[in-house]
């Protein structure tokens, strides 16, 4: 009888225990997934595969010194043992050599959990038949990855993890004949072929705009309106030197003014941590379970940053179960009373950003972020889309556009998904509403 991955990894990690020398300590930890993939261009099937890929990382510590190794995941417990008895080795002759961390983190605790979501995904040989006959008339490019992901943690304490979710995400884009575009995403645990044909038809209004002349706007401060999927990008940097606890005693988080009280944001803004809609594991890769929610940006006040157990143990503040690299894992921003109907009536005459690119701190301790307007972005007149823009490179603070300057977010939120497949696919995005701010900087 076929062993499941989860029993494999459970008793690849008892192995390890069995194995390891008095003064030795582990973690062990699970990234795979059985995906697929298929590739569209210009309306028909480009490519498309099946991906069954799992990678295991094992860390082993002994005297403040810790060396990792990385070796793939077959699930054949025989073969998977050999690799990873191997590494041990491997590990075990190079602990020596290395400096000593004063700053070391030590598997503790007895933390066991077992996450294991259901969802409805399409069928390999649905996909084409179901995603191209809405878009068949239009260029539309595009990919779909889908299928089953799981994470997994085991160390020497004696604490498991388990994770695994259905998931799949469609990163597309319309194009018209001057080579104009509409991007979109659609994403989740289960197919929803109502929800795929309101976006289809939404994109299609997009690139019916995109057909006016385009209209080129000076530099200089607009009202602007920032869909969700721009606001996503926006949140991103928060992950950046942002939220997390190191960069804030380091003094290089752009929330260190919001820290110190000397710049408020706007009490309608709030941001927290929520796995229940996350899609993410809540445990970490040092094995700590986060909180289920974990406010971060209460009504303007920064009430909680992401704290990591090596921060916890170099600055005195108790981990709350984040990464080491301390970024969003599962962010959500809180909507507000915006109805959708009222965006434009109330943006009156500025810019609707549909999308945002190269975004990068340009002062980070003043929060300030610069970047570009990319797909489908509009200028609007008296509550009415009448052209598109010209790419426009921004640089403002977010102590603007989410403290003085913010006029309200919508009161729906959209997930937007994380789609990247490099190395991996990714799990999670955020939920966010769209925001509308005032005299939003435009430099170029």
């Amino acid at each position: 009888m076929t062993q499941s991955r989860e029993d494999v990894f459970r008793q690849l990690a008892e192995r390890v225990i069995d194995t390891v020398q008095p003064a030795e300590q582990f973690t062990l930890t699970l990234a795979g997934e059985i995906s697929q993939f298929t590739r569209f261009n210009q309306a028909q099937v480009r490519q498309t595969g099946t991906v069954s890929d799992g990678n295991l990382r094992l860390a082993l510590i002994c005297d403040r010194r810790t060396s990792t190794y990385s070796l793939p995941f077959t699930g054949q417990l025989a073969a998977d043992w050999q690799s990873l008895h191997g590494a041990m080795l491997d590990l075990r002759a190079e602990l020596p050599q290395l400096p000593a961390d004063p700053y070391i983190v030590h598997p503790s605790g007895n933390a066991q959990s077992r996450e294991v979501d259901q969802g409805s995904l399409l069928a390999g040989d649905a996909i084409a038949p179901t995603l191209l006959p809405p878009v068949a008339d239009l260029t539309f490019n595009g990919f779909y990855a889908g299928g089953l992901v799981f994470r997994a943690y085991a160390d020497s304490a004696g604490q498991f993890h388990w994770f695994e979710t259905p998931s799949f995400a469609l990163d597309y884009s319309l194009l018209d004949d001057r080579g104009q575009a509409v991007k979109g995403t659609v994403a989740g645990r289960s197919w929803d072929q109502v929800g795929y044909l309101q976006k289809i038809t939404a994109s299609k209004q997009q690139l019916t705009l995109l057909s006016k002349p385009v209209r080129a706007i000076p530099r200089g401060q607009y009202r602007t309106y920032f869909s969700p999927t721009a606001v996503a990008d926006l949140m991103g940097m928060f992950s950046r030197g942002g939220v997390g606890e190191a960069d804030l005693q380091q003094g290089s988080s752009a929330l260190g003014l919001l820290e110190r009280g000397e710049m408020p944001l706007s009490p309608k803004f709030s941001l927290q941590e929520n796995f229940e809609r996350g899609g993410v594991p809540r445990f970490n890769s040092l094995g700590e379970v986060a909180p289920v929610q974990l406010p971060i940006i209460q009504s303007g006040q920064l009430v909680n940053s992401l704290v990591s157990a090596r921060s916890a143990k170099e600055y005195g503040k108790p981990s709350n179960g984040a990464e080491l690299r301390e970024g969003l894992r599962a962010p959500e921003v809180s909507p507000g009373q915006l109805a959708l109907a009222d965006i434009l009536p109330k943006l009156d005459t500025g810019l609707y950003l549909s999308n945002l690119h190269y975004l990068n701190w340009s002062d980070r301790p003043r929060g300030r972020v610069t970047g570009m307007t990319r797909y489908a972005c509009f200028w609007v007149e008296a509550g009415e889309i009448v052209a598109p823009i010209e790419n426009l490179r921004f640089d403002d603070s977010l102590y603007r556009y989410l403290g003085e300057t913010l006029i309200e977010l919508t009161n729906v939120q959209e997930f937007i998904p994380k789609v990247g497949t490099y190395d991996q696919r990714s799990l999670g995005g955020i939920w966010t509403p769209g925001l509308l701010v005032e005299d939003f900087r435009y430099t170029l």
